[in-house]
């Protein structure tokens, strides 16, 4: 075809489309490819809900946008919503009462310690009741108690901002991390070698930190713009707290029939904005290890990384493994693990607020720090969230860590260890009760086909314990503690108590949050849950 025939058909076609379209008024045409994009970019938000959340859940909060906006029915639900909360909250309005507003006109001076002990002593007993919480054993005023509260009150005002002046801190914090790498496989070959971090207020910091530092190192190497990582449903909720924060899209993933990280699921998700995929050792739910070596491989073959939260597992694993339990790879040695997050102040024994965030080298860790170079104030670089650090506690875990030694680890470990199996083993001797998947640890998740357990869970409470309520499936855990040697008959004798005063009436205590759990967990518009947990958190603190 010559240009002259080209031609005469561009003309035609332009002559039958303007006939064609002078029927309609020129506003139409002027709105229909409007509408057109705004119904493509709505089909496409419906698609990718559709994707993120399942069909099911994605109608149900369409259907509840949509009755929102009948009259009544908005302000019906909030109501009703209050009224949880408010039962959520069990007390805590009327206990705020007579609470400082503000500074009291003449100081108390010292007389303020005789108040603090007085709050103090109103405050629940928690020795040998409580599922984690208290990690150390023994008595507050002695022991490993006193130890740590004397090396954290003796630096209690020095702050590792100013390296200049605090060199001892300094040196504390390096050497916390320098230890903690070599129970996670910095000696081991595999690693490199070139085990690095820093120390943090928490598990949640040191995760959020791991999550930024991959994000900011896959886009500085892969050009990553709009990054995503993928995680199983059992991880830790500082992955979503930090997807929120660093602007990450989340995907959830099941897990396997026995509760551990689902391989094959989480590698249909991985594509080329995979910035991070996410291990625990152990869970925090069900004390499980996930496959940490089959993820490792996983994050080598799409060169994305692989963080690794060993915030409950990072100081017993290592000991348990040198008692002969079978534990499987978890740490450095194995290949992919870019990233570490492990509590010192939980069974490292530390006082509360002491995390360590581990890198395999300085290259991935140096995304982790903020560097200003404009401020008035000069220039400025920060390693972690926070600015100004309490070097007390960076004092206490330096402290917990050289006075236990391995053979302290070694021997907390195996009386932990022993308890778990001791409590896995009554709680198999009760018919009406499961164990959920193997627990590779000291936590011992339970749920029952017979009983209510969370009906369980409040005559548990009732007599003082303090256990984790779980969902998916409804259960509920204990985090075993050194506080739980001396009391491990009375918990399983409390537990058959439980058990058979809820099967001999079942039905919610007055005033018990059972219904309040299970109504939570059964309930399909999970966008109302999250609004309860947040006006609870709202009108709480």
């Amino acid at each position: 075809m010559d240009f002259s025939s080209a031609k005469s058909s561009l003309i035609r076609f332009r002559a039958s489309a303007n006939s064609f379209l002078s029927q309609y008024e020129p506003v139409i045409l002027l709105l229909a490819p409007l509408l057109t994009l705004l119904v493509a970019r709505v089909l496409q938000s419906f698609l990718d809900a559709v994707r993120e959340k399942g069909f099911k859940q994605t109608f149900v909060a369409f259907f509840m946008s949509s009755i929102k906006l009948v009259p009544g029915v908005n302000k019906y639900i909030e109501a009703e919503k209050q009224k949880v909360v408010d039962k959520m909250q069990s007390g805590v309005k009327s206990k705020r009462e007579g609470w400082w507003t503000e500074l009291p006109r003449a100081g108390l001076g010292v007389g303020v310690i005789e108040k603090l002990k007085e709050e103090k002593g109103k405050d629940v007993v928690w020795q040998g009741k409580c599922s984690g919480t208290v990690y150390i054993g023994g008595s507050e005023a002695e022991g490993h108690f006193s130890l740590i509260n004397e090396a954290c009150s003796m630096f209690a005002h020095t702050n590792p901002l100013h390296l200049d002046i605090f060199q001892s801190v300094a040196r504390f914090e390096a050497e916390v991390i320098a230890m903690t790498a070599a129970l996670l496989g910095n000696k081991e070959k595999a690693s490199g070698g070139q085990v690095c971090g820093n120390m943090t207020s928490g598990g949640t910091e040191s995760i959020l930190l791991a999550v930024k530092s991959s994000r900011d190192y896959m886009r500085n190497k892969r050009g990553i713009t709009r990054p995503e990582m993928i995680i199983p449903v059992s991880a830790h909720s500082a992955y979503d707290k930090a997807a929120q924060y660093f602007n990450i899209k989340l995907w959830r993933v099941p897990v396997d029939k026995e509760f551990r990280a689902d391989v094959k699921a989480i590698k249909k998700y991985i594509n080329r904005n995979t910035v991070l995929i996410v291990g625990s050792a152990p869970g925090f739910p069900h004390g499980i290890i996930d496959p940490i070596q089959e993820l490792g491989e996983l994050a080598l073959s799409h060169g994305t990384c692989l963080h690794v939260d060993l915030c409950l597992g990072g100081f017993v694993l290592p000991f348990a493994k040198k008692l002969g339990y079978p534990i499987p790879p978890f740490d450095f040695s194995v290949q992919g693990v870019t990233s570490i997050s492990v509590d010192v102040h939980k069974y490292g024994l530390a006082p509360k607020g002491t995390s360590v965030v581990l890198y395999r080298n300085r290259e991935i860790r140096k995304h982790q720090f903020v560097a200003v170079t404009e401020w008035s104030g000069g220039l400025y670089v920060s390693p972690t969230v926070a600015g100004s650090r309490p070097g007390g506690l960076i004092a206490g875990a330096w402290a917990a860590l050289m006075s236990l030694g391995q053979e302290g680890y070694l021997e907390n470990t195996k009386a932990i260890m022993e308890v778990s199996e001791s409590i896995q083993k009554g709680i198999k001797e009760i018919p009406e009760l499961f164990i959920i998947g193997r627990p590779d640890m000291t936590i011992v998740a339970f749920g029952s086909d017979v009983v209510d357990i969370f009906e369980v869970n409040d005559i548990m409470s009732s007599k003082g314990w303090h256990l984790n309520p779980l969902q998916r499936p409804n259960s509920i855990h204990i985090c075993v503690t050194l506080q739980h040697v001396a009391v491990v008959d009375v918990f399983l004798r409390d537990l058959r108590e439980s058990v058979e005063t809820v099967k001999q009436n079942p039905g919610p205590a007055n005033g018990s949050l059972a219904p309040i759990y299970g109504a939570a967990g059964r309930m399909p518009d999970r966008g109302m849950v999250n609004e309860l947990l947040v006006n609870y958190m709202d009108s709480t603190c």
